[in-house]
This record gives structure tokens, sequence and C-alpha cells, in this order.
């Protein structure tokens, strides 16, 4: 326990460090693309930026809303020149971002280059400005503000930096990395760094790491929201036996003692850092390349399903997850030890000792994290700590709302309990994720609603009192609250009770399987499939496991369609997606079932759906060597996402891409992504068509 003492306070006083560097990972400098330019012409400044290894330089041109801070450059005006257009980055690197940013941004790495057309005025010109960027690391996800100002003036020598204090700046920063990067390689979490401007002049301003999530869609897949899920969860947490009484005893303790105002704050600060700590081995454990493999593969997925229900086991009271008591015994024993040491073990115990009834709450959250970017497990536990924080601190500074304190009781493993069957529910999804991308056929969409109906219907009866489960106290009455929420219940399962004749249920299409594994659909039964009048293919290549949402006719191989699409002269509606994809269940829900949408697309669109996460392995003689990666691919998935990422330049899903079949190099229009914007899809679909149309 001391290492870990150590550890956290190694962490504390390396962070300290860190926001102390003085880091530079982008050098500007700047020239006029003609020496001597007389009045009347038109010339360029040129900005060229050295940018450091594993860093890279956000570009000018793509949309400033998206999050990142683009580059910009603002000249100071006078009457020796005048601005010609905007601000051009030459040949920028492009990159559609799913998880954090939901858009596509562009970049520079190694080196950038923008020009910024003038018109001079005068012979004996003055040209000053400023420049603003931003520069991140690839490595440890910071990101530093790159800020400075120029100045070009008539008959001088070309105005770029002192090369001496470039060189300076580059090592002295790839020092400072080199020191953040080896002694804080489990924290995937960015720190906030002091800029510093290309002419070493320092900024007194600090820069959010590209990890800080402005989703413009409101997804709640972004980290803010992923932070208050985990905050939600450890208040929900507080609320069970296990910790609920602690908190009385133990702000009781601190307010008895001198200085323990003090000294709760810090057991305050101890219980979140040992919850990032686990976060962050988490997040070291599973590394870049997890997320995927997780979200995909039948191993994780069945290992989370089989936790989730033996966290919710254990909820519902067949048994306990306890640590070993001779363990806890002696972390309690170093808490009276007295001074910072004695208040971290106090903290540890807390999370030892309540450890079976938060172990499954904060279990379900790392689970969940581990799907996403690195930084989330962190980003959780960050969240799930601090609700636990919290209570202990505020009520340490005001105790007398400890009389307003609702008293300990029954309703507590109430709580305990749903959590259990919530726990049940949520299992099934890990389930399907790895039936769909196997194929296996074991958790058809109506068997997945069956169950859920099910579990949430015993939540409803649990709740008014008409089942009881070990360690229950016998309900007299039902509370208002409990009544309350037992009417949502139910209402819920009423909700999903059309969905097993199939309803679409666009509100948990995300959750769901997809409408094509339920066998028993009213509409697919009694409407007969339309006749084909157009040469379309009697059987397509993959359709025997792969279906389109809706009815609607497609493929799900790209050449078959392309094919086709020529035949028919209609425009190429690619969609990438995958089977464990929540958004494109969602699009597919709230977006193509519109009536406008699904009109166009069997109309107007051969649509071909392109499963980046399916298993299928194909025929040895259709593998081949990826010129991305290098890697050989082998799957159906793996060479959908491949072609995804060199030909269209993304590896997101959903994506959306109309082309022209006679011509597939670029897009009819710029790609589009998760928008459950019903008009803006019918416009995105309506100018592809018109952009088709005009080039035939």
């Amino acid at each position: 326990m001391k290492k870990i003492l150590f550890s956290l306070l190694l962490i504390s006083s390396l962070a300290s460090v860190t926001l102390a560097q003085k880091i530079t990972p982008a050098v500007w400098s700047w020239s006029l693309s003609k020496a001597k330019p007389e009045a009347g012409e038109t010339v360029d400044i040129i900005f060229t930026v050295k940018i450091q290894k594993d860093w890279y330089l956000y570009s000018s041109d793509f949309d400033p809303n998206l999050g990142p801070i683009v580059t910009s450059v603002k000249l100071n005006p006078n009457e020796s020149f005048e601005v010609v257009g905007d601000l051009k980055a030459i040949n920028p690197h492009k990159k559609f971002d799913k998880e954090i940013w939901n858009g596509e941004y562009t970049y520079f790495k190694g080196k950038a280059e923008f020009r910024q057309t003038i018109k001079i005025l005068n012979p004996d010109f003055i040209i000053d400005g400023s420049f603003d960027s931003q520069s991140c690391s690839d490595k440890t996800g910071q990101c530093v503000p790159v800020k400075g100002n120029f100045t070009l003036v008539a008959g001088a020598a070309d105005a770029s930096e002192d090369e001496a204090l470039r060189k300076k700046a580059i090592e002295d920063s790839l020092k400072a990395v080199k020191k953040t990067q080896d002694s804080l390689k489990a924290l995937a979490a960015p720190l906030v760094i002091d800029s510093v401007v290309a002419d070493s002049t320092p900024v007194e301003q600090a820069s959010l790491s590209s990890t800080e999530l402005k989703d413009e869609n409101g997804k709640d897949i972004s980290l803010l929201a992923f932070f208050f899920i985990a905050l939600g969860a450890g208040f929900v947490a507080l609320l069970t036996p296990c910790v609920y009484p602690l908190i009385p005893m133990t702000v009781s303790y601190f307010t008895k003692q001198k200085g323990g105002l003090q000294k709760a704050f810090l057991y305050g600060f101890f219980i979140i850092a040992i919850y990032v700590l686990f976060g962050t081995i988490i997040a070291y454990a599973f590394g870049q390349a997890a997320p995927n493999f997780i979200s995909t593969h039948w191993i994780p997925n069945l290992l989370f399903f089989i936790i989730f229900v033996f966290f919710g086991l254990s909820f519902l009271g067949w048994f306990e997850i306890v640590l070993p008591s001779s363990f806890v015994n002696k972390m309690d024993a170093q808490s009276d030890r007295g001074g910072i040491g004695g208040i971290f073990f106090m903290a540890f115990t807390l999370v030892l000792v309540s450890f079976s009834c938060t172990g499954p709450v904060a279990g379900t959250i790392l689970s969940l994290g581990a799907q996403g970017q690195v930084i989330r497990p962190i980003v959780g536990m960050l969240g799930f700590g601090l609700a636990f924080a919290i209570p202990f601190t505020l009520f340490a500074i005001f105790p007398n709302w400890l009389q307003n304190l609702p008293k300990s009781g029954g309703w507590m493993n109430s709580v305990k309990v749903v959590l259990g069957f919530l726990e049940l529910a949520l299992a099934l999804k890990f389930l399907s994720t790895a039936d769909l991308t196997y194929h296996w056929g074991l958790l058809g969409r109506e068997v997945y609603l069956a169950i859920w109906i099910v579990i949430f219907t015993l939540i409803g009866f649990y709740l008014l009192g008409k089942i009881q489960l070990p360690h229950d106290s016998k309900l007299e009455r039902v509370p208002v609250p409990r009544m309350l929420v037992a009417i949502a219940t139910f209402s819920f399962v009423v909700y999903m009770i059309p969905g097993l004749f199939g309803a679409p249920l666009k509100a948990l299409s995300g959750w769901l399987p997809p409408l094509e594994t339920q066998d028993f659909v009213i509409e697919k039964n009694t409407v007969a499939a339309p006749v084909s009048t157009d040469g379309f293919p009697a059987k397509v290549k993959y359709s025997e496991f792969l279906k389109l949402p809706h009815g609607l006719k497609g493929f799900f191989d790209y050449k078959e369609a392309v094919a086709y699409a020529k035949q028919v002269n209609k425009p190429l509606f690619i969609d990438f997606t995958g089977h464990g994809c929540v958004n494109c269940r969602k699009m597919e829900g709230s977006v193509w079932a519109d009536p406008e949408v699904k009109k166009r697309l069997e109309n107007d669109y051969v649509v071909v759906a392109l499963y980046v996460d399916d298993k299928t392995e194909l025929p040895a003689n259709e593998w081949y060597v990826s010129k991305d990666d290098g890697q050989q691919k082998k799957s159906l998935g793996d060479q959908n996402l491949d072609f995804e990422i060199t030909r269209f330049n993304g590896n997101a899903q959903p994506y959306y891409c109309l082309v022209n079949p006679s011509n597939d190099a670029k897009t009819l229009v710029k790609p589009r992504a998760y928008n459950e914007d019903v008009q803006a899809f019918i416009k995105f679909l309506d100018e592809g068509k018109a952009k088709f149309e005009k080039a035939k």
C-alpha cells in the first residue's frame, strides 16, 4: 500500500511539473513569395510551421464549430497593403473523427504551409499581425495552443524566427514531452499545459485537449456525457446499504477533530484518486487498439455478459461479492496511523468495505468505458469517485445537513435490487453484439424484447411490494416515490410490447437487435414483397446473413452494387455500418424509417450496406494486404473498413457516401455521419441525386 500511496503522490507531483513545462510542439516562420514587391503587385505571405514528431497541427479549412481550434491568421490593417481572399491551407490531411468530434477536420503532420494573399499598396510597407493555432500529441493526448506575432517590413530580410531559438525550443520541448511520456505513460488523460508562442513568449492561457467533447449533435456517447453518467451512477451507489450508513459516521469523525475540514477535503481527494487510479490501470491495460476489439469480438462481449449477470445476481441477494477480510482488516489498521497516510488508508478502506455494493456499479462503468476511447475509463472513474467524495466533503463543511438525511432502512436494499435487475437487462446488449457479429442466431429481436419486458415487469411488481427478495424488509405501504417509479416502469413495459409484433420502437433502436432479426413482423408477414421489374438479382451476395432495414432492397458487396447501379443508371448510397453500432441503429430507426427518406432510398439510389465489423472470413483468393496499414485483410468486415479508410478517408460509423458508379473516385456531395435531422438527410439525398443528374 505504500507503493500505491507513493504512486499517487508521484502522479500528483508529475502533473504539477507538467503544468510548468514550456512545450513548443510547432514552430512558425514566415516570408513573402517575392522578396521586393512593388506597389500594385499581389504576393503571398507564406507561413511555414515545423511540427514535432508524434504531434499534429489543426488546419484552417474545416468547420470552426466542430471543436478543435482552427488555425487563423489576423493581419493588422494599414494603408500599405490590403488583404485578398482568405487564408489557404496547402494540402492538409483529412480525417473524419466519430468518437470525439463527429465530423471531418483537416490537419498537418511534420510540416504545414499556409498562404495569405495580399496586394501591396505602398513599396515601403509594414505588415504585422498574429497567428493562432493548436497542436496535439498522438501519444499523450496533450494539446497546446501555439500563438504568436509576426512582422514583415519592406527592404528587410525574410522575417522568420531565429534559427537558434527554434532549435532550442524544439530540443527543450522534446525533453519535456519525453519526460512527461515516460512518467505518465499510464495516464491517457490530457493535462492542461501552459502554452508557448512561437517567439518564446509565455501566454497565460490553457488549452483543453482534443478529448474535450463539444458534440454538435448532442450524442450520448461523448466523454462529457459519459462523465455525467458515471457521476450519476456514483450517486446511486451512495444509496446502497454498504455506503449510505457510513456517511454520518465518517463525517462525524472529521468534524470532531482539529483541522477536520482540511482532512475531510484530503479524504475526498484520495477517494477520487483511488478510483481514477483504477480507471488508469484499465485504460493502460486496454491501450489504443482495444476499443474496436472489445466492441466487436465475441470473447470480450461474452465476458462482459457473464460479468453483468454475475453483478446482477449479486445485487438481487443471491450472494455477496466480498474481498478477503484479512486484506480489508490490514488496510483498516493502517488508517490509525494518522497524518496523510492514515487519511489515505481511511479512503482506501471505504472503497474496500463498500465493494460489495459499489464493485458491480463501478465495474459497469469500467466495462462500458473500455469500449470507447482509451481516456474513457479514466473519465468514468473520475465521475464515479467524485460522486463519492462530494457528500463526505460537503457534510464535513455543513455538519447540520446530516440532520436532514433520510434514515437508513429497507429502501437502500430496494435501490440495490433495482440495480440488479438493470444489470441483467444491460447484460443482453453484450450478448446481442456477439450474436449479431458472428451470426449465431441466439438472440433475435423478439427474444431480446421478451426478456426486457419480463425484467422491467418484475421491477414494477417489486416496487409495489408484490415480490420480496433476500434482505428485503416487509413493505407495509407503498410510498409515493416508489409508486411513481413503478408507473414509469410499467409505462415502459407497455411501450415495448408492440415491438414484439414489429413496431420499430425508435427510442430503443440503438439498444435492440435490428428489426431484420425478428421472425414475427405483422407488416412483413402480411404484405407481399414487390416483384422486381428492373433486373434486381434474385439473390445478392451475403444476403443469407445480412439484411437491410425496413424491407429495402440492396447489396452488401460494393462491386456487385456498382455493377447493378451502372445497369439501372442510378447513384450509389453507401452505408458504412456495423452490427455493434448503436448510432447506426438509431439512424435506421429514426431517419431511414421516415417515409420521405425511405422513398428516396428505394427510388433514387442503389443502396449498399458495408458492415465494417462482420467477422465472416472470405475465401483465401480474396485476401489482400492493405496499403493503409500493411495488414492482410481476410474478413468481410476488415475489407469494408479498409475500403472506407483508403477510399473515403473515414473510419467511423455510420458514414454515408453518395457516389456516381461510373466515377467513384470522389463523392457527389460531402459524406454524412450520425445526425438524426430527417430534413437534413433528405436534403443530403436530394443534392446527391441532383449532382448525379447534372453529371449525366
